[in-house]
């Protein structure tokens, strides 16, 4: 007969939950009162709230036990990547996840990147960001607070975006539990276990996921600070050394500037100069000019990318000292704030502060070559102003005398030829600082094939070559790099013939003036590619830009206005209408959208703008002012 006495002989054995039912089941077969049924029903409730406890006392030994192993781990680990790997691992194996994983907080960039996963399959979600208060670890981040979630794609609470929401959806995750790793009142990231199936995570996992990440925030620190340790040994390690080699680098340094000292003296060159450095130094020097042309070169050394030489030099010209970028030593040969080039010393041995002077003076030593050099050069630089000065200025009356003029300087007349006209913003300084612009055209120029002169309050340059446009980006940028300031350059071509120059630099000095007129002083651009907007604006008078400003304003300032304040794409929307001749359907197309939001866009532009702003004359307006605004608004 079935008794109370047969739940606790199930407890014993450790039945399973559906066992308990029996009695109950074999007490209704034998017919017994209700009262004896309610008595056992009563029973089996307590015995079964007696395995549930006992069976939280077992998951939560086994958690401790877990716990206990962890810590113990943490502490046998040296390696940073190691203790992050080992942290998301046993916190998947702890919570009995699909998925665990870690974020942990970027300060400079303000949000919090995915760090380390276990379990992971998708590659978009190994590589997330989320920003601060965005999804579930966004949140976590920023509050420092957990947060759980049974249904992650359904939960309102959070704020999703599409790429957070595509790589969870990537992933498969439905329920996930997000907890801070805290150092102190810090919150240094997040730890994470996540399932692909909807269930809840109970308060037990929550805790233990906490205290999981108290222990791990603790080792990351551990392992951070073991590491800033072994670079602080690294470090006395390093100055010990440099202190043995320092005696002896002093001597070097005393000969080599003796040597140089006298090279100047005799009227030696930048070759001299790079043989004397790697006598004292060893190693291949490598010397270049402003443009990054080989001067010249001792020992093996391959000449670096030139993007690397561009950031170097910008490095040692900022820090008045040279740099070391890999295997290279690079220092800046400057006069003043112009850059005449670099030399890139590739060293046998490490480099001791006082190699590094030497470096630094035979870099000053190579700036005075270059400036003696140079007053040669402008010698040669006025004959050739004289030349295209003549081409510009006066009118055509022996081309053949000209062309044979041209040869003798290496200008071939009839070669194609683009002019550019730099700004008054380049030489309206005076004294040297004029003098450096000028010289520096025409060292430009002549080391292109071209010529340049002063004229009428400009520059002007006659380069070979096809590209106006690119020649005056080019011209604007170097020149701008020289003179500390924006520099603005138009330019017209390509022509040729000794009759050409003359009409090539008047259309230049009127892309000049639009340049000026758009507001995009400081740029580079050819009369081509200003279009007729160039050809419009290449007459106005100096108050230009100020017109160019009150005709936009007049015309579409409320769309620009209201695109600035609230971020809409009104202004695209009309480039777009027009340029595919006022087909909704088709700019609708063009923009990505729906038919129904360029109507609406355009009704939005209407009440802005009035409703005949479609008539043809206003929309001619609307259409020259919107080419306008992207001009004036473009990258030069």
């Amino acid at each position: 007969m079935s008794s109370p006495v047969e739940f606790l002989e199930l407890l014993a054995r450790e039945a399973a939950a559906v066992e308990f039912e029996g009695p109950l089941v074999a007490a209704r077969s034998a017919g017994l009162s209700t009262d004896r049924i309610a008595e056992l029903e009563r029973a089996k409730t307590v015995a079964l709230r007696v395995r549930a406890l006992l069976e939280r006392r077992r998951r939560r030994e086994s958690e401790l036990s877990g716990l206990y192993d962890t810590v113990r781990d943490l502490a046998g680990l040296r390696d940073l990547d190691d203790v992050l790997r080992a942290i998301v691992h046993r916190a998947r194996h702890l919570l009995d996840a699909d998925v665990a994983y870690m974020t942990l907080n970027d300060a400079e960039r303000g949000d919090t990147y995915m760090r380390v996963t276990d379990g992971s399959v998708s590659a978009r979600f190994q590589q997330l960001r989320l920003p601060m208060g965005a999804g579930l670890g966004g949140l976590v981040a920023q509050s420092g607070a957990p947060y759980v979630t049974a249904d992650y794609p359904q939960d309102e609470r959070f704020h999703h975006t599409r790429e957070i929401d595509a790589g969870v959806s990537e992933e498969g995750l439905v329920a996930i539990l997000g907890v801070p790793l805290r150092l102190g009142s810090t919150s240094i990231g997040v730890l994470y276990a996540a399932n692909r199936s909807a269930r809840p995570f109970a308060r037990e996992e929550v805790a233990l996921l906490l205290s999981l990440a108290a222990h791990a925030a603790v080792a990351i620190d551990t392992a951070r600070l073991l590491a800033e340790t072994r670079a602080a040994l690294a470090e006395l390690s390093a100055a010990n050394t440099t202190i043995r080699a320092h005696s002896s680098s002093v001597e070097r340094a005393a000969a080599a500037h003796d040597r140089m000292t006298a090279l100047v003296l005799r009227g030696g060159g930048v070759e001299d100069v790079t043989a004397a450095v790697t006598d004292v130094l060893g190693g291949s020097l490598l010397a270049l000019d402003a443009e990054g042309r080989r001067l010249a070169r001792v020992g093996e050394i391959d000449e670096p990318d030139r993007a690397e030489i561009i950031e170097a030099v910008a490095a040692s010209r900022t820090e008045g000292r040279s740099v070391r970028r890999g295997t290279l030593w690079y220092a800046a040969v400057v006069a003043g704030a112009e850059n005449l080039g670099a030399l890139v010393l590739h060293p046998e041995d490490e480099l001791a502060d006082a190699d590094q002077r030497i470096l630094e003076r035979a870099a000053l030593v190579t700036a005075l070559l270059l400036l003696f050099r140079r007053t040669v050069a402008e010698a040669e630089g006025r004959v050739r102003g004289e030349l295209l000065d003549d081409l510009i200025a006066r009118p055509l009356r022996d081309a053949d005398a000209l062309r044979s003029r041209a040869r003798r300087l290496g200008v071939d007349l009839d070669a194609p030829h683009v002019l550019v006209a730099v700004g008054e913003d380049a030489i309206a300084a005076t004294g040297s600082a004029r003098q450096r612009v000028l010289s520096w055209a025409t060292t430009y120029a002549s080391a292109r094939g071209g010529l340049a002169a002063a004229r009428d309050g400009r520059v002007a340059l006659m380069l070979p070559g096809q590209d106006a446009g690119d020649s005056a980006r080019a011209v604007a940028r170097d020149l701008s790099r020289i003179t500390g300031r924006p520099v603005t350059a138009g330019a017209s071509g390509p022509s040729s013939g000794p009759a050409s120059p003359a009409a090539a630099f008047r259309e230049a000095d009127r892309c000049l003036t639009a340049l000026v007129a758009l507001g995009r002083a400081g740029q580079g651009a050819s009369s081509a590619e200003l279009g007729f907007v160039g050809l419009l604006l290449g007459t106005v008078a100096d108050d230009g830009e100020a017109d160019v400003r009150r005709f936009l304003t007049t015309t579409l300032g409320p769309v620009i206005e209201y695109d600035t304040r609230r971020g809409t794409a009104l202004v695209r929307t009309l480039e777009a209408y027009f340029g595919v001749g006022g087909s909704l359907a088709r700019a609708a197309e063009q923009l990505h959208v729906h038919v129904n939001t360029v109507t609406q866009r355009l009704e939005r532009v209407g009440q802005l703008l009035g409703p005949d702003w479609q008539r043809p004359d206003r929309a001619l307006e609307v259409q020259l002012a919107l080419r306008l605004h992207r001009l004036r608004t473009a990258e030069g």
